[in-house]
C-alpha cells in the first residue's frame, strides 16, 4: 500500500517545529509540507480552492468558510494567540479623545472585514468602550478570503492606488486596525494596550484554566470554550455569519473532549 502523504501548510515556530523537522511523526500518514509566503495566502487558497489536505487557518476565516459550506473541519490546536487592544491606531490630529469618537468616522481595516484581528478589535471597541460599530465606515485594504461573503453596507473598499498607512498618517482615515505606520501623528487608540488586554483576560476563565490543565495556553475545546463562544458571538454581531453555531460544531468530534 502506498504511503499516505498529506499536503500541509503551517508556520514554523516552537509549538510545531518538531512536526516540521520530523522529530515527531504521525502514525498513519506523513506530512508533505508546502511553504506559502505570506501564510495568509494559504488561507485564501484553502477556502477558495481546497488546495491542501491540512492547512493552518485564521479562526474567523474558518468560521466564515464553514458558514458558506466549505468542506473542511478544524482541530482545536491554537498556534497563535494575541491581544488586539494595541491593533487600533488613531491619527492624533483627528480630535478623537475616546474610542466613542470613532463614530461617524472612517476607520481602516487591513485586508478583509472578516480578518480575526479586525473582529477582535471591533469587539473591544463595542464591548469595552460602548462604540456603535454601525456608525463607523469600515474601509478595507483587500477583499475577503471567502469569495461568497458579503459585508455589511457600511464596509467599503479602500479605493484604487490608495495606501492605508498613508491615509491614516494624512488624516483621511481617523483610525485603522492591523497596520504599521511610522508617523509622529499616529498613536495607539487605547493607552497601555498590553495591560488592557491582560485586564480583559482576567474577566475570562484564565485562572481556572491553569488550575485544570497546568497550561496557561492549552489546546482543546473545553478550556477554550468561553473564548471560542465569545468569538462566535462577535462574528454574529458583526454580520460575519448569519446563524449561530456552537464551539463543538466547529471541531472534529474525536477532538472535542481533548485537553492538552
Amino acid at each position: 500500500m502506498a504511503e499516505l502523504k498529506l499536503k500541509t501548510v503551517t508556520r514554523t515556530q516552537g509549538n510545531n517545529r518538531a512536526l516540521k523537522d520530523g522529530s515527531v511523526k504521525p502514525r498513519t500518514f506523513t506530512f508533505d509540507f508546502v511553504e506559502v509566503d505570506p501564510l495568509i495566502a494559504a488561507f485564501r487558497r484553502m477556502v477558495r480552492g481546497n488546495e491542501f489536505d491540512i492547512c493552518e487557518m485564521a479562526i474567523t476565516t474558518y468560521i466564515c468558510a464553514k458558514a458558506h459550506g466549505k468542506p473542511m473541519t478544524a482541530v482545536p490546536v491554537f498556534l497563535v494567540r494575541a491581544f488586539h487592544h494595541g491593533a487600533i491606531l488613531v491619527n492624533a490630529k483627528a480630535g478623537i479623545r475616546t474610542p466613542k469618537g470613532l463614530e461617524g468616522r472612517k476607520v481602516g481595516v487591513n485586508r478583509g472585514y472578516t480578518v480575526t484581528t479586525g473582529v477582535w478589535a471591533r469587539s473591544i471597541l463595542q464591548d469595552e468602550h460602548g462604540v456603535d460599530l454601525s456608525k463607523i465606515t469600515w474601509v478595507l485594504s483587500g477583499d475577503e478570503h471567502v469569495a461568497e461573503y458579503r459585508a455589511p453596507a457600511n464596509v467599503v473598499p479602500i479605493g484604487k492606488g490608495k495606501d492605508m498607512g498613508d491615509m491614516l498618517a494624512s488624516g483621511e482615515l481617523a483610525a485603522a486596525i492591523g497596520v504599521e505606520v511610522n508617523s509622529p501623528d499616529v498613536k495607539p487608540l487605547i493607552p497601555d494596550a498590553r495591560e488592557a488586554g491582560l485586564a480583559a483576560l482576567r474577566h475570562q476563565v484564565h485562572r481556572r484554566v491553569i488550575e485544570i490543565t497546568g497550561d496557561p495556553l492549552p489546546y482543546g475545546v473545553p478550556p477554550n470554550r468561553k473564548v471560542i463562544e465569545e468569538l462566535i458571538g462577535h462574528a454574529l454581531t458583526q454580520d460575519i455569519i448569519t446563524k449561530p453555531v456552537t464551539a463543538d460544531e466547529l471541531f472534529a468530534p474525536s477532538t472535542r473532549a481533548l485537553v492538552g
